[in-house]
Protein backbone atom coordinates (compact mmCIF):
# COMPACT_ATOMS: atom_id res chain seq x y z
CA UNK A 1 0.00 0.00 0.00
CA UNK A 2 1.42 3.44 -0.94
CA UNK A 3 2.14 5.61 2.13
CA UNK A 4 -0.29 8.34 1.07
CA UNK A 5 -3.18 5.84 1.10
CA UNK A 6 -2.68 5.11 4.81
CA UNK A 7 -4.36 8.46 5.53
CA UNK A 8 -7.68 6.79 4.74
CA UNK A 9 -7.16 3.84 7.07
CA UNK A 10 -9.26 3.74 10.21
CA UNK A 11 -7.52 3.71 13.57
CA UNK A 12 -7.01 0.30 15.11
CA UNK A 13 -9.93 -0.29 17.49
CA UNK A 14 -9.47 -3.95 18.41
CA UNK A 15 -6.77 -6.58 18.63
CA UNK A 16 -5.89 -7.80 15.14
CA UNK A 17 -3.74 -10.76 14.11
CA UNK A 18 -1.92 -10.82 10.77
CA UNK A 19 -0.04 -13.83 9.44
CA UNK A 20 3.06 -13.09 7.36
CA UNK A 21 3.77 -16.21 5.33
CA UNK A 22 7.09 -16.37 3.51
CA UNK A 23 10.50 -17.84 4.26
CA UNK A 24 10.06 -16.30 7.70
CA UNK A 25 6.60 -17.12 8.99
CA UNK A 26 5.54 -14.78 11.75
CA UNK A 27 2.31 -13.50 13.23
CA UNK A 28 1.77 -9.86 14.17
CA UNK A 29 -0.64 -9.05 17.01
CA UNK A 30 -1.65 -5.40 16.90
CA UNK A 31 -2.87 -3.93 20.20
CA UNK A 32 -4.49 -0.48 19.90
CA UNK A 33 -3.44 2.08 22.47
CA UNK A 34 -6.89 2.47 24.02
CA UNK A 35 -7.19 -1.21 25.01
CA UNK A 36 -5.91 -2.10 28.46
CA UNK A 37 -4.58 -5.60 27.91
CA UNK A 38 -3.49 -5.72 31.56
CA UNK A 39 -7.12 -5.94 32.56
CA UNK A 40 -7.77 -9.10 34.66
CA UNK A 41 -9.90 -10.46 31.81
CA UNK A 42 -6.77 -10.73 29.63
CA UNK A 43 -4.49 -13.73 30.10
CA UNK A 44 -0.93 -12.33 30.28
CA UNK A 45 0.58 -15.80 29.82
CA UNK A 46 -1.20 -16.30 26.51
CA UNK A 47 -0.30 -12.78 25.36
CA UNK A 48 3.42 -12.79 26.21
CA UNK A 49 4.23 -16.45 26.87
CA UNK A 50 5.27 -17.48 23.34
CA UNK A 51 6.12 -14.06 21.90
CA UNK A 52 9.50 -13.67 20.25
CA UNK A 53 9.53 -9.87 20.23
CA UNK A 54 7.40 -7.04 21.57
CA UNK A 55 7.38 -3.80 19.57
CA UNK A 56 6.05 -0.69 21.30
CA UNK A 57 5.24 2.17 18.92
CA UNK A 58 5.47 5.79 20.06
CA UNK A 59 4.19 8.72 17.99
CA UNK A 60 7.13 11.13 17.81
CA UNK A 61 4.87 14.00 16.72
CA UNK A 62 2.58 13.72 19.77
CA UNK A 63 2.98 14.15 23.51
CA UNK A 64 4.55 10.81 24.44
CA UNK A 65 4.66 11.06 28.25
CA UNK A 66 1.53 8.91 28.70
CA UNK A 67 2.88 6.45 26.13
CA UNK A 68 6.14 6.15 28.10
CA UNK A 69 4.20 5.39 31.26
CA UNK A 70 2.38 2.59 29.47
CA UNK A 71 5.66 1.38 28.00
CA UNK A 72 7.16 0.96 31.48
CA UNK A 73 4.15 -1.03 32.69
CA UNK A 74 4.19 -3.16 29.53
CA UNK A 75 7.88 -4.01 29.89
CA UNK A 76 7.48 -4.94 33.54
CA UNK A 77 4.52 -7.21 32.87
CA UNK A 78 6.03 -8.81 29.76
CA UNK A 79 9.34 -9.65 31.45
CA UNK A 80 7.54 -11.19 34.41
CA UNK A 81 5.87 -13.66 32.03
CA UNK A 82 8.63 -14.10 29.45
CA UNK A 83 12.18 -13.06 30.51
CA UNK A 84 13.56 -13.98 27.06
CA UNK A 85 11.32 -11.63 25.09
CA UNK A 86 13.04 -9.10 22.80
CA UNK A 87 11.93 -5.53 23.55
CA UNK A 88 11.88 -2.99 20.74
CA UNK A 89 10.63 0.62 20.60
CA UNK A 90 9.71 2.21 17.28
CA UNK A 91 9.75 6.00 17.49
CA UNK A 92 7.37 6.47 14.60
CA UNK A 93 6.35 9.34 12.28
CA UNK A 94 9.76 10.98 12.36
CA UNK A 95 9.44 12.00 8.68
CA UNK A 96 8.11 15.45 9.68
CA UNK A 97 10.94 16.18 12.13
CA UNK A 98 14.32 17.76 11.54
CA UNK A 99 17.43 15.62 12.05
CA UNK A 100 18.36 17.45 15.26
CA UNK A 101 14.84 17.07 16.67
CA UNK A 102 14.82 13.35 15.83
CA UNK A 103 18.03 12.84 17.79
CA UNK A 104 16.79 14.92 20.72
CA UNK A 105 13.48 13.02 20.80
CA UNK A 106 15.17 9.64 20.76
CA UNK A 107 17.63 10.69 23.46
CA UNK A 108 14.81 12.01 25.66
CA UNK A 109 12.73 8.84 25.27
CA UNK A 110 15.72 6.60 25.98
CA UNK A 111 16.73 8.59 29.07
CA UNK A 112 13.22 8.70 30.54
CA UNK A 113 12.72 4.98 29.90
CA UNK A 114 16.07 4.02 31.41
CA UNK A 115 15.40 6.09 34.53
CA UNK A 116 11.95 4.57 35.04
CA UNK A 117 13.22 1.01 34.60
CA UNK A 118 16.16 1.64 36.93
CA UNK A 119 13.75 2.82 39.63
CA UNK A 120 12.01 -0.59 39.60
CA UNK A 121 15.26 -2.58 39.46
CA UNK A 122 15.24 -3.30 35.71
CA UNK A 123 18.35 -1.32 34.81
CA UNK A 124 19.90 -4.32 32.98
CA UNK A 125 17.04 -4.69 30.50
CA UNK A 126 18.10 -4.56 26.86
CA UNK A 127 15.81 -2.14 25.04
CA UNK A 128 16.38 -1.17 21.41
CA UNK A 129 15.11 2.05 19.83
CA UNK A 130 14.45 2.66 16.12
CA UNK A 131 13.46 5.84 14.27
CA UNK A 132 10.83 4.84 11.69
CA UNK A 133 8.57 6.27 9.03
CA UNK A 134 6.32 4.84 6.33
CA UNK A 135 7.63 7.39 3.84
CA UNK A 136 11.05 5.73 3.54
CA UNK A 137 12.57 2.31 4.10
CA UNK A 138 13.30 2.85 7.79
CA UNK A 139 10.30 0.77 8.89
CA UNK A 140 11.53 -2.19 6.81
CA UNK A 141 15.05 -1.86 8.17
CA UNK A 142 13.74 -1.73 11.75
CA UNK A 143 11.62 -4.85 11.20
CA UNK A 144 14.64 -6.54 9.61
CA UNK A 145 16.71 -5.98 12.74
CA UNK A 146 13.90 -7.34 14.92
CA UNK A 147 13.45 -10.46 12.80
CA UNK A 148 17.19 -11.14 12.72
CA UNK A 149 17.21 -11.54 16.49
CA UNK A 150 14.70 -14.37 16.14
CA UNK A 151 16.75 -16.38 13.63
CA UNK A 152 19.08 -18.87 15.37
CA UNK A 153 21.13 -19.36 12.17
CA UNK A 154 22.02 -15.63 11.89
CA UNK A 155 25.74 -15.94 12.83
CA UNK A 156 26.21 -18.66 10.22
CA UNK A 157 24.45 -16.62 7.54
CA UNK A 158 26.55 -13.54 8.31
CA UNK A 159 29.74 -15.59 8.15
CA UNK A 160 28.75 -17.03 4.76
CA UNK A 161 28.04 -13.54 3.43
CA UNK A 162 31.41 -12.29 4.71
CA UNK A 163 33.18 -15.14 2.91
CA UNK A 164 31.24 -14.45 -0.29
CA UNK A 165 32.07 -10.72 -0.21
CA UNK A 166 35.78 -11.20 0.49
CA UNK A 167 36.22 -13.73 -2.33
CA UNK A 168 34.07 -12.03 -4.98
CA UNK A 169 34.89 -8.33 -4.77
CA UNK A 170 31.45 -7.52 -3.34
CA UNK A 171 31.12 -4.35 -1.28
CA UNK A 172 27.77 -5.09 0.37
CA UNK A 173 25.48 -8.13 0.35
CA UNK A 174 21.95 -8.67 1.66
CA UNK A 175 19.90 -11.83 1.96
CA UNK A 176 16.32 -10.68 1.41
CA UNK A 177 12.99 -12.27 2.16
CA UNK A 178 11.40 -11.33 -1.18
CA UNK A 179 7.74 -11.16 -0.17
CA UNK A 180 8.18 -9.04 2.97
CA UNK A 181 11.29 -7.10 1.72
CA UNK A 182 12.94 -7.78 5.06
CA UNK A 183 16.62 -8.68 4.95
CA UNK A 184 17.28 -11.61 7.22
CA UNK A 185 21.08 -11.25 7.11
CA UNK A 186 23.85 -9.04 5.77
CA UNK A 187 27.63 -9.03 5.92
CA UNK A 188 29.55 -7.43 8.78
CA UNK A 189 30.18 -4.08 7.02
CA UNK A 190 27.98 -1.19 8.23
CA UNK A 191 24.49 -0.94 6.74
CA UNK A 192 24.05 2.19 4.64
CA UNK A 193 20.43 3.30 4.33
CA UNK A 194 20.90 4.37 0.72
CA UNK A 195 22.32 1.01 -0.33
CA UNK A 196 19.54 -0.81 1.51
CA UNK A 197 16.87 1.31 -0.20
CA UNK A 198 18.23 0.72 -3.68
CA UNK A 199 18.52 -3.03 -3.06
CA UNK A 200 14.95 -3.11 -1.74
CA UNK A 201 13.69 -1.22 -4.80
CA UNK A 202 15.62 -3.65 -7.01
CA UNK A 203 13.33 -6.43 -5.78
CA UNK A 204 10.28 -4.51 -7.02
CA UNK A 205 11.91 -4.01 -10.42
CA UNK A 206 12.70 -7.71 -10.82
CA UNK A 207 9.23 -8.76 -9.66
CA UNK A 208 7.55 -6.35 -12.09
CA UNK A 209 9.65 -7.61 -14.99
CA UNK A 210 9.14 -11.27 -14.06
CA UNK A 211 5.34 -10.85 -14.06
CA UNK A 212 5.62 -9.86 -17.73
CA UNK A 213 8.42 -12.08 -19.00
CA UNK A 214 8.48 -14.83 -16.38
CA UNK A 215 7.35 -18.40 -16.86
CA UNK A 216 5.87 -21.21 -14.79
CA UNK A 217 8.59 -23.61 -13.84
CA UNK A 218 7.82 -27.31 -14.14
CA UNK A 219 7.35 -29.12 -10.85
CA UNK A 220 10.20 -31.62 -10.34
CA UNK A 221 9.15 -35.27 -10.50
CA UNK A 222 11.09 -38.50 -9.95
CA UNK A 223 11.17 -39.03 -13.73
CA UNK A 224 12.47 -35.53 -14.49
CA UNK A 225 16.10 -35.76 -15.63
CA UNK A 226 18.49 -33.68 -13.48
CA UNK A 227 19.70 -30.35 -14.84
CA UNK A 228 23.38 -30.22 -15.72
CA UNK A 229 25.43 -27.08 -15.32
CA UNK A 230 29.10 -26.09 -15.24
CA UNK A 231 28.45 -23.99 -12.12
CA UNK A 232 26.73 -24.88 -8.85
CA UNK A 233 24.11 -22.16 -9.46
CA UNK A 234 20.61 -23.50 -10.16
CA UNK A 235 20.08 -22.88 -13.91
CA UNK A 236 16.39 -22.18 -13.26
CA UNK A 237 17.01 -19.55 -10.57
CA UNK A 238 16.17 -15.97 -11.50
CA UNK A 239 18.92 -13.39 -11.74
CA UNK A 240 19.50 -9.81 -12.81
CA UNK A 241 22.36 -7.34 -13.15
CA UNK A 242 21.95 -3.55 -13.35
CA UNK A 243 24.84 -1.15 -13.89
CA UNK A 244 24.37 2.17 -12.09
CA UNK A 245 25.59 5.57 -13.24
CA UNK A 246 27.99 5.87 -10.28
CA UNK A 247 30.04 2.88 -11.40
CA UNK A 248 28.44 0.37 -9.04
CA UNK A 249 26.62 -2.77 -10.11
CA UNK A 250 23.50 -4.29 -8.58
CA UNK A 251 23.52 -8.08 -8.68
CA UNK A 252 20.52 -10.23 -7.78
CA UNK A 253 20.36 -14.02 -7.60
CA UNK A 254 17.41 -16.06 -6.45
CA UNK A 255 18.36 -18.48 -3.68
CA UNK A 256 14.99 -20.23 -3.47
CA UNK A 257 11.35 -19.24 -3.97
CA UNK A 258 11.48 -17.06 -0.84
CA UNK A 259 15.04 -15.73 -0.61
CA UNK A 260 17.14 -13.55 -2.90
CA UNK A 261 20.77 -12.48 -2.64
CA UNK A 262 21.35 -8.84 -3.62
CA UNK A 263 24.87 -7.44 -3.84
CA UNK A 264 26.50 -4.10 -4.52
CA UNK A 265 29.87 -4.31 -6.27
CA UNK A 266 32.22 -2.31 -8.44
CA UNK A 267 31.90 -2.86 -12.18
CA UNK A 268 35.47 -4.20 -12.18
CA UNK A 269 34.30 -7.19 -10.13
CA UNK A 270 32.26 -8.37 -13.11
CA UNK A 271 35.44 -8.75 -15.13
CA UNK A 272 35.54 -12.12 -13.37
CA UNK A 273 31.85 -12.82 -13.86
CA UNK A 274 32.40 -16.57 -13.91
CA UNK A 275 34.10 -16.45 -10.50
CA UNK A 276 31.23 -14.41 -9.03
CA UNK A 277 28.65 -16.87 -10.42
CA UNK A 278 30.58 -19.84 -9.07
CA UNK A 279 30.92 -18.31 -5.59
CA UNK A 280 27.23 -17.36 -5.51
CA UNK A 281 26.35 -20.92 -6.47
CA UNK A 282 28.47 -22.26 -3.63
CA UNK A 283 26.77 -19.78 -1.29
CA UNK A 284 23.36 -20.96 -2.49
CA UNK A 285 24.21 -24.58 -1.75
CA UNK A 286 25.62 -23.64 1.66
CA UNK A 287 22.37 -21.87 2.58
CA UNK A 288 20.37 -24.95 1.64
CA UNK A 289 22.67 -27.16 3.72
CA UNK A 290 22.47 -24.86 6.77
CA UNK A 291 18.70 -25.03 7.00
CA UNK A 292 18.61 -28.72 6.07
CA UNK A 293 21.03 -29.55 8.90
CA UNK A 294 19.06 -27.41 11.36
CA UNK A 295 15.84 -29.11 10.31
CA UNK A 296 17.29 -32.59 10.86
CA UNK A 297 18.71 -31.59 14.24
CA UNK A 298 15.32 -30.32 15.44
CA UNK A 299 16.34 -26.66 15.81
CA UNK A 300 13.41 -24.29 15.03
CA UNK A 301 13.82 -23.06 11.46
CA UNK A 302 12.11 -20.01 9.96
CA UNK A 303 9.98 -20.58 6.91
CA UNK A 304 6.81 -22.17 5.66
CA UNK A 305 5.92 -25.85 5.58
CA UNK A 306 8.28 -26.44 2.66
CA UNK A 307 11.17 -25.07 4.74
CA UNK A 308 10.08 -26.94 7.87
CA UNK A 309 9.71 -23.73 9.86
CA UNK A 310 7.84 -23.18 13.07
CA UNK A 311 7.43 -19.40 12.83
CA UNK A 312 7.58 -16.65 15.44
CA UNK A 313 5.13 -14.18 16.89
CA UNK A 314 5.50 -10.43 17.25
CA UNK A 315 3.27 -8.11 19.23
CA UNK A 316 2.71 -4.45 18.47
CA UNK A 317 1.51 -1.98 21.05
CA UNK A 318 1.41 1.75 21.47
CA UNK A 319 -0.55 4.86 20.83
CA UNK A 320 -2.21 3.94 17.57
CA UNK A 321 -0.81 0.75 16.16
CA UNK A 322 1.26 0.41 13.03
CA UNK A 323 -0.41 2.82 10.59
Amino acid sequence: MPPNETLFLESTSKITKDNINSFIDFQVWDFPGQIDFFDPTFDADSIFGEVGALIFIIDAQDDYLDALQKLHVTITRALAVNPNIHLEVFIHKVDGLSDDYKIDTQRDIQQRTSDELADVGLDNVTLNFHLTSIYDHSIFEAFSKVIQKLIPQLPTLENLLNILCSNSGIEKAYLFDVLSKIYIATDSSPVDMQSYEICSDFIDVVIDVSTIYGYDRPTPTPTTPPQTSTTPTDPDSAGSIIKLSNGLVLYLREINRYLALICLMRSEALDKHGLVEWNVGCFQKAIEEVFDIEKRSGVPTPGGPEEGGEGVRIELGGEEGYE
